[in-house]
């Protein structure tokens, strides 16, 4: 077996993912047979600086040097050859977020990223005035926020993306993005797989009343659906991935996606009625429609799949941060105690424990805020366990609310969708919160009231789609869809675990978030007055 793959990379035949999530950048490597092969990581984070959360762009180049040297030692180490080439590759990324460069190619404003919640009026009017919801981390939220503020540097701009599409753009020189990740800038219309034209013009006039010089379509990235040619790698571009010269130019890149995008791809959820969830540092929920829903809910966001298709998506700021808090607090724990842990086998401990809590969680309560979340309705973020005197703080008890606080937002609008009649075949999970098998699945189904499948993948997440997309952006032959690449090339024959919902587990969740929600105003509180 190792010769074979030894073969299909020497040969170059061999497909790359890379991206940059929220708290670490992976690069997958996958075989003809689309299974991964090696791999590579760096783990990073935001910073908090001059009220917004952003990365320093140096970060992102040595994170991304880092995370390949990994992946090029891993190929070395395991199959006894240097990676040069692929027969394809791509970029994904944290979707959204505002990064604004002049004529020059010089950055105008430092990223702000998804998690900044500061856009609230921009959203709020862009919303009104184009009848669709328009939220807060929208690159065209953050846009249009910086006008509002009357920020210099607007009338500068030239090119304005995210971060996949500025990175793209650097291994390219094309500045361009998938459907998917457009569709979380500027709305999409799924009928050209391009920008919303009338609601361009509609911002057009909105420029041309502050008298700026640029137009919408001519600052954004140019749109492709996946599938498409987005250009090759070049000698620059090679060089600030793998600064040895090793890798060689010329590889082929399909189109830059966003996350949410990956993890559809990741979970062969692609087609109508089928959904997934991503649930790591955030978590969100994406169906694909078969009919629009009936009125514009501020809790759901219309966006698209790579390949174009209507999808609602209940997207969420905080999921797994306040476990990993937790879970480095009791590693010092041990520590303290002559016990040295890796954390893996205590999050393994802490997930499991979870299925042996109350169903209700023993009447504990826990927010797990740690930056603001719109779909709650919370400006910043003060994570929070409360109880009542009669509560019942159990390690199992305690395992279970962490467990549910990670979804508790994600909850709030899912419920949307299900008083929409949104008809669901499958929901798949993936990302780290399923990394520990059943715990999250269980948790997960009480929440959607859905059966819930989990593949063998699900740990590989946004790379592994990144790369199954550039794999079938290479392959691509006649009309074949990407849904039809997925089903017949991918996942045949893929090993698929489900569980579905459990009445006590979902009445108890029911209960949970019943009490979740009716203290949101003791967590409003902690926001004004712990500061």
């Amino acid at each position: 077996m190792d010769a074979t793959i030894r073969e299909t990379i020497e040969a170059g035949r061999a497909y790359l993912g890379i991206e940059l999530g929220s708290t670490r950048i992976k690069a997958v490597l996958i075989g003809e047979d689309f299974a991964p092969i090696a791999s590579g990581g760096h783990t990073w984070e935001n910073r908090y600086e001059n009220g917004m959360w952003t990365y320093a762009l140096e970060d992102v180049w040595g994170g991304l040097r880092d995370a390949y040297a990994g992946l090029a030692k891993d190929v070395a180490e395991k199959y006894g050859v240097k990676l040069a080439s692929v027969a394809a590759m791509g970029v994904s990324g944290m979707m959204h977020g505002y990064l604004p460069f002049d004529g020059e190619g010089k950055l105008l404003a430092p990223f702000r990223t998804w998690r900044n919640t500061t856009t609230g009026q921009a959203a709020a009017e862009l919303t009104g005035k184009f009848q669709f919801n328009i939220p807060q981390r929208w690159s065209i939220a953050h846009l249009h926020q910086a006008v509002l503020n009357g920020e210099a540097h607007v009338k500068d701009i030239r090119f304005l993306t995210t971060l996949a599409g500025y990175v793209h753009w650097q291994l390219t020189g094309e500045k361009v993005t998938g459907v998917g990740e457009a569709s979380g800038m500027f709305p999409i219309d799924s009928e050209r797989l391009d920008y919303d034209q009338g609601m361009a013009a509609k911002y057009d006039g909105i420029a041309a009343e502050k008298g700026f010089p640029w137009k919408l379509r001519e600052i954004l990235p140019k749109v492709l659906p996946a599938g498409e040619k987005a250009g090759v790698l070049t000698p620059e571009g090679a060089k600030l991935l793998d600064p040895t010269g090793t890798l060689q130019a010329g590889i082929p890149m399909c189109p830059p996606e966003g996350d949410a995008g990956t993890g559809m791809a990741a979970t062969n959820a692609v087609a109508v009625r089928t959904g997934n969830v991503s649930a790591g540092t955030s978590v969100f929920a994406m169906v694909v429609l078969e009919k629009p829903l009936s009125r514009v809910y501020e809790e759901i966001d219309m966006v698209t799949t790579p390949a174009g298709k209507p999808v609602a998506m209940v997207h969420c700021n905080n999921c797994t941060n306040e476990i990993n808090a937790w879970v480095a607090l009791f590693q010092e724990m041990l520590a303290a105690l002559g016990h040295e842990s890796g954390q893996g086998p205590i999050f393994e401990a802490l997930f499991r424990a979870a299925l042996d809590g109350e169903k209700d969680g023993g009447g504990n309560v826990l927010y797990n805020f740690l930056s603001g979340e719109p779909v709650a309705g919370t400006v910043e973020g003060r994570p929070l366990l409360a109880r009542t005197p009669e509560a019942k703080l159990t390690f199992a008890n305690f395992a279970r609310v962490q467990l549910y606080a990670a979804l508790a937002s994600l909850k709030l609008g899912l419920d949307i969708l299900g008083r929409e009649n949104v008809a669901v075949d499958r929901l798949l999970g993936h990302g780290g919160y399923f990394k520990t098998p059943e715990a999250g699945q269980r948790m997960l189904a009480a929440a959607a009231g859905a059966p819930v499948s989990v593949m063998e993948t699900a740990g590989e997440g946004g790379p592994w789609g990144m790369a199954l997309l550039a794999a079938y952006s290479a392959a691509k032959a006649g009309n074949q869809s990407l849904e039809g690449f997925l089903d017949s090339r991918v996942f045949a024959g893929q090993k698929v675990s489900t569980i579905a919902p459990d009445p006590a587990d979902a009445a108890g969740f029911n209960a949970y978030i019943k009490r979740f929600a009716g203290a949101m105003p003791v967590e409003k509180a902690a926001v004004e007055y712990l500061k």
